[in-house]
C-alpha cells in the first residue's frame, strides 16, 4: 500500500443550502513517511456527527471552520501500521480525530489506545466515544434526573439519544423518546427500553407527547430545536433541566421560533447548552461507565455502516436528513 484517499472540503455551502456531494472532494495521496515521535495509523472505522456540518460554515462559532482543501474533521478509529512513538506500537488500536482519511499521521496528540476484546472497535465512536460522553455529561451533570422524573429525549433513536434513555432508565426515570418514524419508535421502546416514544412524522406530536408525559417533563435532552423543542416545552414542569446538545432543526439556516419560550422563565427552567469536549475532566469517568455497561450488554446500540471511504459524502447527507438508524458510520477498512 503506498496511496490512501482522503476526502477535502472543496467549497462551503451557503448559510441556507443543504450540503451537497460537490462540496467535497476525493483524492488520492501518497502515504508520507513518519518521523522521530510520530506514527502511521490505518483508519478502520470513521465517525459521521451533525456537528460537521456547523464546521463547514465560515460563521463565528465555538470551534474553528473546517478548512477547504484539508482533509474533513472526523472522529476514528485504527491500527497502529507504524510507529516511531514510544507510547505507541505496531498492531495498537487507536481513537482520534484524524479525519475523512484511509490513513493518517499522528504525533500522538489527543490519540488513545483502546482494548477491543470486549468492546468492538466501532463502538469507540459511539456508545463508548463522543456521543456516549455526549449522552453521559449532559445526562448526569446537566439535567441530574431522579428515580421516577419523567425525562423526554428527541432523536431518540440516534448514537446520542438512545444512550441518553438507556442512562435515564438505569436511574429509574421514565424515558419517553421522540424519533422519525414507526420503525424507529418501536426500536426505541422495544430494544432500548424507552416507556414510549413519539413518531413526529405521524403529525400529531403535541397530542402525543401530552398524551405520553401525563405528570409533565422534568428534564430534557435536547438534540432537534424547533417544533420538537416546542412541543417539549409546553410540557415541563417547575424547575424542570434542559440540556441543549444539538440544533438539527436549523442547520442549513432554516428559522426555528419558540413560540413557548416564556415556559423558560415561568417555569424557572436551566437551560444549557454545552460542547462535550470542553468537559475532559469528566471523560474518564464516563468512559468508564459506559464501557462497562456496552461490555455487561446493559448498553445497546444500533449501527448504520457507509461501505468505503467514497461513501461518506452522501452518507453524511443522509444523517442530516435522519436516513440513518442509530451510529452512522463509514467502515474504511
Amino acid at each position: 500500500m503506498t496511496t490512501y484517499q482522503r476526502i477535502v472540503l472543496a467549497s462551503r455551502p451557503a448559510s441556507n443550502e443543504e450540503v451537497q456531494p460537490a462540496h467535497f472532494r476525493l483524492e488520492t495521496k501518497d502515504i508520507p513517511a513518519i518521523a522521530e515521535g510520530q506514527l502511521l495509523v490505518r483508519n478502520q472505522y470513521l465517525s459521521l456527527d451533525p456537528y460537521m456540518r456547523g464546521r463547514m460554515s465560515a460563521n463565528k462559532s465555538y470551534a474553528a471552520p473546517q478548512a477547504l482543501d484539508e482533509t474533513m474533521i472526523g472522529g476514528t478509529v485504527g491500527v497502529v501500521l507504524e510507529s516511531k512513538h514510544p507510547k505507541f506500537a505496531v498492531g495498537d488500536m487507536v481513537v482520534g480525530t484524524l479525519g475523512w482519511t484511509e490513513v493518517a499521521v499522528s504525533d500522538g496528540t489527543m490519540l488513545r489506545k483502546v482494548d477491543t476484546t470486549h468492546i468492538p472497535a466501532s463502538a469507540y465512536l459511539g456508545s463508548v466515544g463522543m456521543p456516549g460522553m455526549t449522552a453521559w455529561y449532559g445526562l448526569n451533570q446537566i439535567m441530574a434526573p431522579k428515580a421516577g422524573e419523567t425525562v423526554v429525549v428527541s432523536a431518540a433513536s440516534g448514537a446520542v439519544g438512545s444512550v441518553v434513555g438507556q442512562l435515564a432508565k438505569l436511574k429509574g426515570c421514565r424515558v419517553v423518546g421522540i424519533a422519525g418514524g414507526a420503525e424507529k419508535c418501536a426500536y426505541v421502546v422495544d430494544e432500548l427500553g424507552f416507556d414510549a416514544c413519539i413518531d413526529y412524522k405521524a403529525g400529531n406530536l403535541v397530542a402525543d407527547l401530552a398524551a405520553a408525559t401525563p405528570d409533565g417533563i422534568d428534564a430534557i435532552f435536547e438534540n432537534v430545536g424547533g417544533a420538537i423543542f416546542d412541543a417539549a416545552l409546553a410540557r415541563t414542569n417547575a424547575f424542570g433541566r434542559v440540556a441543549v446538545c444539538g440544533w438539527i432543526a436549523g442547520y442549513n439556516g432554516e428559522p426555528t421560533p419558540l413560540d413557548n419560550a416564556r415556559l423558560i422563565l415561568t417555569n424557572r427552567l436551566t437551560v444549557r447548552g454545552f460542547i462535550v469536549s470542553e468537559q475532559p475532566e469528566f471523560w474518564p469517568q464516563g468512559l468508564a461507565e459506559l464501557g462497562s455497561l456496552v461490555a455487561t450488554g446493559k448498553l445497546k446500540f444500533r449501527e448504520s455502516v457507509a461501505d468505503g471511504l467514497a461513501s461518506a459524502p452522501e452518507a453524511f447527507i443522509g444523517l442530516l436528513k435522519g436516513r440513518n438508524f442509530g451510529k452512522q458510520l463509514v467502515k474504511l477498512a
